[in-house]
């Protein structure tokens, strides 16, 4: 490794580590948790005739109300969140991720996934953590693309939409993202 590289992943180190130890390490409570997913739920359904139709469609919705993301080169992160069913909670995942590339900033953001079918939601608990991109096809949507979205539309696996974005992340990178059962 070149001195400019060895140099260059210090900085953003030292830089990336107080961004990401400013985060509350400290995991919501069960009830606390329920109800912010649930809250986040409610919203996104109200709010996005689109989320209203996959909502009633899908077999079961997991849903991180709060995920905070930060880098600057190196980067991460961390959420949790619950698996929705018939409108009770039946259970509790995180999803963490690394990135490496041209990044910088910090933000957090919800997402809703939807479970069209048993065979996508049987594909969450059937491996050691579900990796988005592998596996079942997942498609995010925005609110715009949500508009056409009607029970006659829905071909995909899993639906995703991101919601309730603040701060400001920018860049490229090469990312992963794991989302994996939790006990509560």
């Amino acid at each position: 490794m070149h001195a400019f590289s060895i140099r260059s992943l210090l900085v953003a180190l030292v830089v990336a580590l107080p961004i990401a130890a400013s985060t509350p390490a400290i995991a919501a409570s069960k009830s606390d948790l329920e109800s912010s997913s649930k809250s986040a739920l409610d919203k996104l359904v109200a709010q996005v005739p689109g989320a209203n139709a996959l909502n009633s469609k899908a077999v079961a919705v997991l849903v991180f109300p709060s995920i905070t993301k930060a880098g600057f080169v190196v980067g991460g992160q961390f959420g949790e969140g619950v698996l929705w069913r018939k409108g009770a909670p039946v259970g509790y995942y995180n999803t963490a991720g690394a990135s490496y590339g041209l990044q910088a900033g910090a933000q957090q953001y919800g997402y809703a996934m939807f479970f069209m079918n048993q065979k996508a939601l049987d594909s969450l608990n059937s491996t050691q953590g579900f990796e988005v991109g592998v596996g079942p096809s997942v498609v995010v949507l925005d609110s715009g693309m949500a508009k056409n979205v009607t029970s006659g539309t829905l071909t995909e696996d899993i639906y995703a939409f991101v919601f309730a974005q603040k701060g400001l992340m920018a860049g490229i990178g090469i990312q992963g993202n794991k989302i994996s059962k939790i006990k509560k």
